[in-house]
């Protein structure tokens, strides 16, 4: 049976299916899911494109930042870096080759799907790595841990203020938390379509936004969760999250669930496996769901450009490959803008290189009060 078989039998027999369960399944199923099943393809060919398919200069760049935190926590003899998210493991290849020759770096890569795992072995043979199923399994550990396009595919939980769901007496447009409803997933005939239910969880009270009648948003209690679970893994060190998303003052006004293959924009409900499924990151609430320090935010263009200073010889002109990278990675029309770029992190004082030319970091969060 297909996805969408499975998923119509058990919505026919149990009722609605909340969205964040169906987006679960579409991305996570192990034998049909987009993720799991090894299905996401990525580059020009494939179904979206990511920094890493410029090629080895976004690796060779955050090495560097990786080998500053090394040397700001005192050259330690025990320095681990874990990647999630890493595909079949080129940015971890790519990040491994250009690391100074004496820093010590065992890698750690946090992957429960078999397919991806056995890509990422054959990628990565002879070095010295270790695979965990989850973050659970991770060992208390001093070094960095990074992502590229790890939140954003998180399952989220669709909410929808509705006029209909207001309680009585209150007019249609004014605040009131009751109006929030969540979306889940329905049949009309063979098609999946969205109808509106109680919210699942009282924690998604805390995050409803501000905004008026007929507005549906996402909310990522997983991304929150990853993160405060991931927190107290790290001894020393550094987490960096690079994903596309928001600050909470500049939350679009509008939802930001999209599913993209061959890189077009498709319904999120139809044909489910086939297509990603991603949502924009809220990294103000991101920062705030740990004990870890803040240490930088900005966008990719200006994150780069501090990281260039550590990468290219002054006075001395980038090869001709390198420098076309550099303007797709950077360039604020290009991937420079559309990413952002979150550090957070314990025992570690000074800034970092990559943040040379970004704003306070809390200020830029909406977290200085």
């Amino acid at each position: 049976m297909s996805l969408t078989e499975i998923l119509r039998a058990e919505i026919a027999a149990h009722g609605p299916m909340l969205f964040r369960d169906f987006m679960a399944r579409a991305l996570y199923d192990p034998a049909h899911g987009y993720y799991a099943s090894g299905r996401a393809r990525i580059g020009r060919k494939g179904d979206y494109f990511t920094s890493v398919s410029v090629g080895p200069l976004f690796g060779a760049l955050l090495a560097r930042q990786f080998a500053e935190v090394w040397e700001k926590l005192g050259r330690p003899a025990d320095f681990t870096l874990v990647e999630q998210g890493a595909h079949d493991g080129s940015l971890a290849a790519d990040v491994l080759a250009a690391l100074p020759a004496e820093m010590p770096a065992r890698l750690t890569i946090v992957e429960p799907s078999p397919h991806w795992r056995c890509l990422q072995q054959a990628k990565l043979a002879g070095r010295d790595v270790r695979w965990v199923d989850d973050v659970a399994a991770i060992d208390p550990f001093t070094g960095v841990h990074f992502s590229n396009e790890l939140p954003d595919a998180f399952p989220v939980h669709l909410v929808h203020r509705s006029c209909d769901a207001l309680v009585a007496g209150s007019a249609c447009g004014a605040p009131a938390a009751d109006a929030w409803r969540e979306r889940a997933v329905v049949l009309d005939g063979d098609r999946f379509v969205f109808a509106d239910v109680p919210l699942s969880t009282e924690r998604l009270r805390a995050h409803l936004p501000d905004a008026p009648e007929g507005s549906i948003a996402e909310v990522n209690l997983a991304s929150l969760d990853w993160i405060a679970a991931l927190a107290p893994k790290l001894t020393r060190g550094l987490v960096l999250v690079i994903d596309y998303g928001h600050t909470r003052a500049d939350r679009p006004a509008a939802a930001t669930l999209e599913a993209i293959a061959a890189h077009r924009r498709v319904d999120p409900l139809e044909n489910p496996g086939a297509a990603d499924l991603t949502a924009h990151v809220d990294f103000t609430a991101l920062a705030a769901a740990s004990d870890l320090d803040v240490l930088g935010f900005t966008d990719q263009h200006h994150y780069l450009t501090g990281l260039a200073r550590l990468h290219f010889v002054e006075g001395v002109p980038p090869a001709p490959r390198d420098m076309r990278a550099f303007q797709t990675l950077a360039h604020p029309t290009l991937l420079g803008r559309s990413f952002k770029v979150l550090a957070l992190g314990r025992g570690l004082e000074g800034q970092l290189a990559g943040f040379a030319f970004a704003r306070d970091a809390l200020r830029a969060l909406g977290l200085d009060g």
